[in-house]
Formats: C-alpha cells, structure tokens, sequence
C-alpha cells in the first residue's frame, strides 16, 4: 500500500518538490495550509507532513515555527530542496513579453534582482504553483509565474527563463512531520534533536541552560525564541543540536537543560540532511 504525505500548496509547488525528492514512493497531497498539513497527518489522513521551515534567502517561515510547538505531531526527517526559480509563460509567449510575474511573498524578493533587470513588475500570489496554474488559465503572453519546472510540466507552461533566484545557494529547509516519534539512530551521518523549553524565572537562567551545551560539547545549529500567549512575559525557544539525546555529551547538557527549565520537550530526533553545511 503507498502511503501519502501532505504538503502545502497546489501540485508543482516547491512543498510537493521536496515530497517527490525526500519520499518519491508516497503519494504528494496537496493542501491549503501549513495547520491543514498539520491536521490531515493528526486526524490520520495521511502518513506525514512535509513543511517548509526555513529559506536560506529569505529566512524562517514565522508560522511554521510558531506551529511546531503546538502540532502535537513529531519531526522524524529533515530535506533540503535547491530552489530555482523559473519564469514560466504561456506556450508561444517570449521573455520580452511579460510585464507581471506572479509568486508568492517568499519568493519575489528571491529573484528581485532579475525582475529589476527585466522590467517586470511582481505580484503577490498565494502559491506559486496556483500562479502557475491560473497563468495556464489567462493564457495571456504578458503574465509569467515563478515556480518550479515541475509545475510547467504539470500545467503545460513554457519556461522562458531558468534559474533566476539573486542568490546561487538558494535552498529551503523542509521537515517532515509524523503522528509517532522514531528516536532510532538511522543512516550513517549525524544526527539531529530538535527540542523546546521555557527557562525558569530565576537570574540568567537562559545563559545557564544554554551553558551545559557549551561545556559538553554540543554544536546547537539553531536557537530562536517566541512569545507564548501574546504577552511579553513568557518565553518559549526552539532549539536545533546535533547529537542524539543517548549520546552522553548530549544526555549531560539535556540534564543540565532541564535543570533550568519550567517545561522542555523533545520535537524530533532525526538524521541531517545529506546538504546540510
């Protein structure tokens, strides 16, 4: 039987990329919503979720990291999908022909350079793959999408240029998310944990947690907070490390860590991505 993973945006999506490239046996189902992804693996819909976090260009992805913590689902994967950007166009149509290029917010400003140079105005769409799609529908010459290749293969666009992200390394960050935890270790290469917490109200708690780390050795890739409850007065951070929680470096700056915290809680162990630095 071939399972599904949800993703969000429409097929040809960058989301739907990354499916096909991290589990190119299940069947990609395309979503509205990063909490519909998140509610279609909960309910038992589908298998997983794969959700975009992070764009090595335009940065993190605020509501998925303000997500994770709250999903109730569990990371169990990581995939790092090279994003290029193309311009796509009608059959027939030419580069000098278009006068609007449609994307979402997150990726105009990744090929602002190129639409600059061009002339071409950029407009907000709400996925880049549904751009793609209702480009295909106008049939207009002067209206391109920037999306992936996949999608002008799916919607039967030309692509009138390649590759046109300002940045060479342009690359998302994508985590692929499970109704159950696999804390086995799997693979050859390192691992990663994933893991929230709130620190205690006592003087320098958060240098304190964060000092256990340091001192046994742990590389933490990746710490950012969040205000819990709309109010400035609690705290909430995720954390990115690499080891596995039974690693005894690992184990000790965890101990440590919960020393220091009012609540902490592990969201994934999983291997690193081949393309991770």
């Amino acid at each position: 039987m071939v399972g599904r993973i949800a993703f969000q945006g429409e097929l040809g999506a960058y989301s739907h990329q990354a499916c096909q490239q991290s589990r190119p046996d299940m069947e990609a189902v395309p979503s509205t919503t990063f909490e519909e992804v998140v509610d279609k693996v909960a309910r038992g819909e589908v298998d997983l979720g794969m959700l975009a976090v992070e764009n090595s260009t335009y940065g993190r992805v605020a509501d998925v990291h303000s997500l994770l913590p709250r999903a109730g689902l569990h990371i169990v994967d990581e995939a790092f999908v090279r994003v290029h950007v193309n311009l796509l166009g009608v059959p027939g149509a030419r580069l000098e022909d278009v006068q609007e290029a449609h994307g979402h917010v997150v990726i105009l400003p990744q090929c602002a350079g190129f639409l600059k140079k061009h002339g071409i105005r950029g407009k907000v769409s709400s996925d880049n793959a549904r751009a793609a799609r209702e480009v295909a529908e106008a049939k207009d010459k002067t209206k391109a999408a920037l999306a992936s290749e996949l999608a002008a293969s799916i919607y039967g666009l030309d692509v009138l240029a390649r590759h046109i992200e300002d940045q060479a390394n342009n690359t998302t960050r994508f985590l692929v998310m499970s109704r159950t935890p696999d804390l086995t270790r799997r693979g050859t290469g390192k691992m990663i944990t994933t893991f929230t917490f709130r620190v205690r109200n006592i003087p320098a708690a958060l240098y304190k947690a964060m000092g256990g780390f340091a001192t046994n050795g742990v590389n933490m890739t990746k710490l950012e907070s969040y205000m819990v409850g709309g109010t400035f007065t609690a705290t909430e951070f995720y954390a990115d490390i690499e080891g596995h929680p039974e690693d005894p470096n690992v184990a000790l700056a965890l101990e440590e860590l919960r020393y220091f915290t009012s609540e902490h809680r592990i969201l994934g162990v999983y291997p690193a991505d081949r393309e991770r630095g």
